[in-house]
């Protein structure tokens, strides 16, 4: 093996800090929560800000840091301390993560932070474990960005590095033990929290999925991919099945008051909590029209006359593709009642802004306030 042969951690791990410190991104504007108060990188006896490093990793558990740094601006803003999150309703909460998507992580900051209010922060990778939403590489993550600790992480940029560093021949899902390893036995003694720094950076700049820039690369001269000529025919990865599709006909339904009809989706399942328009999913042999009304009857129990076309929008999860094709609405019997959801609202559509939709509704939003004029 090229890669992580006997003894070469501890050469490789200085060559790797040795770039970073040159080509790191070891910038305030991109990552403010690795900086110390008074806007410095922290030395390797300072700690940093635990509640600013934790709310960090679980927004950049599936999200590019790009993405997330305005998300993360925005809710620091509104929770500075863990009492103001702890006490933050649901609501509120999600409101924050609008857009950010896996919304379940937003439901687990929530309980985890009034599980953690009055006691001091864990120092131990169980203690974190232990919380809500929180697994091996978050919690190495906060531990060691927060205090320095040796831990290692196995985010995705780090697989992917550690994969092609060795040309692993299967998938690193299936070897996590010998990736935890690998990734561990690279951490400086000293700087644990700037070697996992490092190697996160070397994976989203360098070592990118499919335009790896290898010859920036500070482990070029010991990368088996890079000798083996293809370093994008790694990580390994199983066969990937191809994702269903699904069509959802959605109602957009107005009353006589020109108050729109929204639901709040159960807890558990798939956006637990946020609010959307009802609808469902499309049966084989029926209209989109037909799908609508009956649908409503069913998971509200009220009658209504589906209109015209609002808007199609295409959405993709990471296991389903979907189609909302919307039709606005008008109610005409029955009292809405939450037969598949929490509770069923009444709202004026300036008032949509003040609850949490998924990504996909936005667009419906859009289409249905440019409509309105």
């Amino acid at each position: 093996m090229t890669g992580l042969s006997a003894g070469a951690a501890p050469p490789m791990t200085r060559a790797l800090l040795a770039w970073w410190e040159v080509h790191g991104r070891k910038d305030h504007a991109l990552k403010p929560w690795m900086f110390t108060k008074n806007g410095r990188w922290p030395e390797p006896h300072e700690h940093l800000d635990v509640l600013q490093c934790w709310i960090a990793e679980v927004m950049l558990q599936q999200t590019q840091l790009s993405v997330v740094l305005p998300y993360w601006e925005r809710w620091m803003a509104v929770f500075p301390t863990l009492d103001a999150l702890a006490a933050a309703s649901l609501e509120q909460v999600r409101l924050q993560w609008q857009g950010l998507g896996y919304y379940s992580r937003a439901r687990r900051l929530h309980e985890a932070a009034q599980l953690l209010l009055g006691r001091p922060w864990p120092r131990t990778l169980a203690g974190w474990m232990a919380l809500p939403g929180i697994g091996r590489t978050t919690a190495g993550s906060i531990l060691s960005s927060s205090f320095n600790l040796r831990l290692p992480i196995l985010d995705g940029n780090v697989k992917r590095v550690l994969a092609r560093l060795t040309a692993h021949p299967r998938p690193p899902a299936r070897d996590a033990a010998m990736f935890w390893f690998w990734s561990e036995a690279l951490l400086d003694p000293l700087r644990p929290r700037d070697t996992n720094q490092a190697l996160m950076d070397l994976g989203a700049t360098v070592c990118t999925p499919r335009n790896p820039d290898c010859g920036r690369c500070p482990w070029q001269s010991s990368c088996a991919a890079y000798a083996a000529g293809d370093p994008t025919s790694w990580p390994m990865s199983d066969a990937q099945k191809p994702l269903p599709f699904q069509v959802i006909c959605v109602g957009v339904v107005f009353n006589a008051q020109g108050e729109l009809l929204i639901d709040q989706r159960l807890e558990k399942g798939l956006l637990g909590g946020l609010w959307e328009f009802p609808g469902g999913k499309l049966e084989e042999g029926e209209t989109i029209e037909t799908c609508i009304a009956r649908e409503l009857q069913e998971e509200l129990g009220i009658a209504v006359t589906v209109g015209a076309e609002l808007i199609t929008v295409d959405h993709a999860y990471s296991h389903k593709k979907l189609r909302f094709v919307v039709h606005l609405c008008t109610w005409v019997s029955g009292d809405p009642q939450p037969l598949a959801s929490q509770q069923v609202r009444w709202v004026r559509p300036e008032e949509l802004k003040n609850f949490p939709f998924p990504a996909a509704n936005a667009r419906i939003i859009e289409a249905l306030l440019g409509s309105l004029g």
